[in-house]
């Protein structure tokens, strides 16, 4: 398999894009879990740790905290420029700030990096007990476990209930299974382009990209991290796969058509606009994430269900007390608004299913930023605003 990304002037990272130690933090936070997690499926996984970022101030009563989860390739990096140590910038910049539907002068914001994944938390790029990269070796983990040390993060941060716990996609999954498995501590939740349960053409479109970065014979069984040089071409093939379900079929063909890139001929070996959009985003994802990784948290997303050991799915949503709001993307040909129908109509405190109007697909939970924004204030009443604070340990200037 040959390695086909756009030109960059940015070199490949010898193996993987995670963050390592010795890269620089930036506004990273870590918490280091003080025992080995049991997991779900049997065993424990030691020496766990979660980066983390915040914005805002803890009130004194501990009752502004907003817990946000990021979607299978985000991390903690919600808001805020690219700067060292965070590649892109903030994902969800538009919905956390002064005066934004995430008020930093009135909420305080954390935004964990999700177990398993790559830009500080433990993940298969971290070093085991070996001292070498867990790689191939590290665990099987599902929402369940990802959750169980988030639950551990806010005991650490002094927060016995959180305001709010919004997430989107495999954020999502987590942000229902926060509410299930701790409905105490679940003052809201906000479920965006989500389901109850992964279905079978989910499963199909993650185990293909899966089976593409397995595919790769730089794979080495996960233990790539050492050979200084990863499976690149696989993790940018699961990523073209993914990127077109991310998006809807109209934009792809009002955006592009059959066009070819700019002087290439499609017949003679050059690409279609398409293609190179595809190539593009392939490119970007290899030089900022870890295929083990992308692994690891596809099978984690395929594993999703609420139900799972609880009567079924609508035992398990018949358990959450919080004021919600389920949401879909009018659009969303990979998590169909039927799902975010399903539960809305499985939690006893929903209101009626919300619609994201946009032309961008599953995609449009994160562009349409004004109409997300609409749905938090709902649910979020306003609090008295608390005075500017310097950037200390557990704070930033939410405008940096």
């Amino acid at each position: 398999m040959n390695t086909v990304l756009t030109p960059s002037p940015v070199p490949l990272p010898p193996a993987s894009g995670a963050w390592r130690e010795g890269d620089p933090p930036g506004r990273r936070q870590w918490y280091a879990h003080p025992q080995p997690l049991p997991l779900e499926t049997g065993g424990e996984l030691p020496d766990v740790r979660l980066a983390f970022e915040t914005w805002g101030r803890l009130a004194s009563d501990r009752s502004n905290a907003v817990l946000v989860l990021h979607a299978l390739t985000g991390d903690s990096h919600v808001a805020g420029p690219a700067e060292p140590g965070h590649p892109t910038p903030g994902w969800w910049g538009g919905l956390v700030g002064p005066g934004r539907a995430l008020d930093t002068d009135r909420w305080f914001v954390v935004a964990p990096n999700v177990l398993g994944g790559c830009q500080g938390s433990t993940g298969p790029s971290s070093r085991g007990p070996s001292g070498r990269r867990w790689g191939g070796d590290f665990p099987f983990l599902t929402q369940r476990d990802q959750v169980a040390v988030e639950a551990a993060l806010a005991d650490a941060l002094g927060v016995h209930r959180w305001a709010l716990v919004v997430g989107g996609s495999m954020g999502g999954m987590r942000a229902v299974e926060w509410a299930v498995s701790h409905p105490e501590r679940t003052g809201a939740l906000l479920l965006l382009a989500t389901t109850a349960a992964a279905s079978a053409e989910q499963i199909a479109w993650a185990s293909t990209q899966v089976h593409a970065i397995r595919s790769d014979p730089h794979w080495h069984g996960g233990r790539y991290h050492e050979t200084g040089r990863g499976p690149h071409a696989g993790l940018g093939l699961a990523r073209r796969i993914a990127h077109i379900t991310y998006r809807s079929e109209p934009e792809l063909q009002s955006r592009f058509g059959g066009r070819p890139q700019e002087t290439e001929d499609p017949w003679r070996g050059g690409r279609y606009q398409v293609a190179s959009y595809l190539d593009h985003h392939a490119d970007k994802l290899v030089r900022r994430f870890d295929a083990g990784s992308y692994v690891v948290l596809s099978e984690a997303m395929n594993s999703h269900d609420v139900g799972r050991g609880r009567g079924g799915v609508r035992a398990a949503l018949g358990r959450v007390t919080a004021p919600t709001l389920v949401a879909g993307v009018d659009s969303d040909r990979l998590y169909p608004p039927a799902q975010q129908a399903e539960l809305a109509a499985g939690i006893p405190t929903a209101d009626a299913p919300r619609v994201v109007e946009s032309p961008y697909g599953h995609d449009g939970f994160l562009i349409e930023v004004e109409q997300v924004a609409a749905l938090v204030r709902e649910l979020l009443p306003p609090l008295p605003r608390s005075p500017r604070r310097r950037r200390d340990a557990t704070a930033h200037t939410p405008d940096e």
